[in-house]
């Protein structure tokens, strides 16, 4: 008879989600490896693979509960009564839902190319829904950003993509104070194209 899950299942594999994801961000995930996740989370790598068969499941893993969470998040803010109101709640979003999430951040940007064309299908997928939400919310705003919509669209998503490279949390301005910043600049400047 085969052995059932554990009670606390899902509690290891997010625990060993967050501290491969640490890892793998110093590292870089071309250089790490399972036995150095194990290391790093305090397991053994036999556990580790009880959980994931190589590295390439682990970071999928990783990036499809990640890209999940922030697809969630956009979804739900994308409720706004005015296209402003909505553009606000969709930046504020994605700023917070990024909050304490910098090492799943950076292989987002840095790891993603790296899986097979298969894992990579689901996740570019959410990111192009994140995407296609936005740019409808922009152009609410503004009808006539026409074939700028896309390079608009991504701007946005650079100012807040990057934001995890310079903030320091308690120094300077605070996550609510640079979502607020970011949308004022995008709904003044989006007006004037």
């Amino acid at each position: 008879m085969p052995r059932g899950l554990a009670r606390d299942h899902d509690a290891k594999r997010a625990a060993l989600r967050r501290g491969a994801a640490q890892y793998f961000a110093a590292e870089g995930f071309d250089r790490a490896s399972m036995a150095g996740v194990a290391a790093a989370c305090g397991v053994s790598k036999a556990l580790l693979y009880h959980y994931y068969d190589g590295k390439e499941a682990l970071l999928f893993d990783i990036l499809h509960e990640h890209l999940g969470d922030l697809a969630d998040a956009v979804h739900q803010a994308n409720r706004g009564h005015t296209p402003e109101e909505r553009v606000r709640a969709l930046i504020r979003a994605v700023v917070m839902q990024y909050q304490d999430a910098d090492a799943e951040h950076k292989l987002q940007l840095d790891a993603l190319g790296t899986l097979p064309d298969d894992l990579q299908a689901p996740l570019l997928s959410l990111q192009r829904r994140m995407v296609s939400i936005m740019g409808d919310a922009l152009e609410a705003v503004a009808p006539d950003l026409g074939a700028r919509r896309g390079a608009v669209t991504m701007s946005v998503f650079g100012m807040l993509n990057w934001f995890y490279m310079w903030h320091r949390p308690g120094k300077g301005m605070d996550r609510e104070g640079y979502a607020d910043l970011v949308t004022d600049m995008v709904l003044g400047g989006i007006r004037t194209l």
